[in-house]
């Protein structure tokens, strides 16, 4: 069963809900009073997201453990793409790390790092991987090694693409040439070709359904004439419409889509915060520095989670359909 869900259509909080009950089926509190010893094997609840009736089917897979983290970040930064037009002020926050305060290559360092720790925090046990600003070729050699390495477990693949142009009306996305003066496309087809089945694809970037419906095409083609369906043990998020560029509040982070699915609760408080009465006498970087670890319910930051967990979980069971 596959799942394509992106977040258009959808207000801040049923994204973050949805997307913090998907994380966390995907990945494992490893420290959760309710997790019991085999719980790295879960159910995950598939979304099948139809476009054109705006309905959602639910249904539950086969268990399945997330053997790699395969995070691919073109950032470029200091270089805005050719066809995005930003406004000013403007977001420029990535993995809450502003990347104009240090030195470009550190900056995508630094930033690479955190993504791996905000994923960490869902799931520690998982292989991560990165690839920053990279070539085709080595896109090609990064996806290869991690289908070798994963075998029939799951790989998900993370896409940022804010210092790139949007993906093509083909669905390709775009990297970098060695000398980093030109970007080149890549096509769907190809990424699917390395990374296989079972495989969770994010794609944090410009018109980012544009890959979802290549990749629905690409398995639809693959599949004609057989009586079973290819689409299977596919997950794909987009952060947005075809004809939509990415939010650019400055209030945000530039990679709003990112954040609510590794750090929803920093997310929840931002906005909280940006509509509260007291967001003129209090400062956002009391936000930052909440103790404790989301995992350990005697914290207050663990405190936080554990009520948000269960809020989110109770919107979701009330907002999407049940199964059969």
């Amino acid at each position: 069963m596959s799942v394509v869900f992106s977040i258009y259509s959808f207000s801040l909080v049923n994204v973050i809900c949805v997307f913090h009950c998907l994380i966390s089926n995907l990945f494992l509190f490893e420290n959760s009073l309710d997790v019991h010893s085999d719980s790295r094997f879960i159910s995950i609840i598939l979304i099948l997201y139809d476009q054109k009736s705006s309905n959602f089917n639910l249904e539950l897979s086969v268990q399945m453990k997330t053997e790699i983290v395969a995070l691919v970040l073109c950032l470029n930064i200091g270089v805005d793409p050719p066809d995005v037009l930003k406004v000013s002020p403007c977001a420029r926050l990535e993995c809450w790390i502003d990347p104009f305060s240090m030195a470009p290559t550190r900056a995508l360092t630094t930033i690479g790092d955190a993504l791996v720790s905000q994923y960490k925090q869902w799931q520690l046990r998982s292989n991560y991987q990165i690839q920053l600003d990279p070539t085709v070729d080595e896109v090609q050699r990064f996806c290869s090694t991690c289908r070798r390495n994963a075998g029939s477990k799951r790989i998900l693949f993370h896409y940022n693409g804010h210092g790139v142009p949007k993906p093509t009306s083909n669905g390709e996305i775009w990297v970098f040439n060695r000398g980093y003066t030109q970007y080149i496309p890549l096509p769907i087809h190809d990424l699917d070709s390395w990374l296989k089945a079972p495989s969770v694809y994010i794609f944090d970037c410009h018109a980012a359904a544009k890959v979802i419906t290549a990749f629905m095409e690409l398995q639809d083609h693959s599949s004609s004439g057989s009586s079973t369906s290819l689409i299977q043990d596919y997950i794909l998020l987009a952060a947005c419409q075809a004809d939509e560029s990415l939010p650019q509040s400055a209030d945000f982070p530039a990679d709003l889509f990112t954040s609510c699915l590794t750090t929803p609760i920093k997310v929840s408080l931002r906005w909280l915060f940006s509509r509260s009465l007291f967001m003129d006498s209090l400062s956002t970087s009391l936000i930052d520095e909440l103790p404790g670890s989301q995992n350990d319910r005697k914290t207050l930051l663990g405190e936080l989670n554990w009520i948000f967990t269960a809020v989110t979980d109770t919107i979701a069971w009330n907002v999407l359909p049940h199964g059969n």
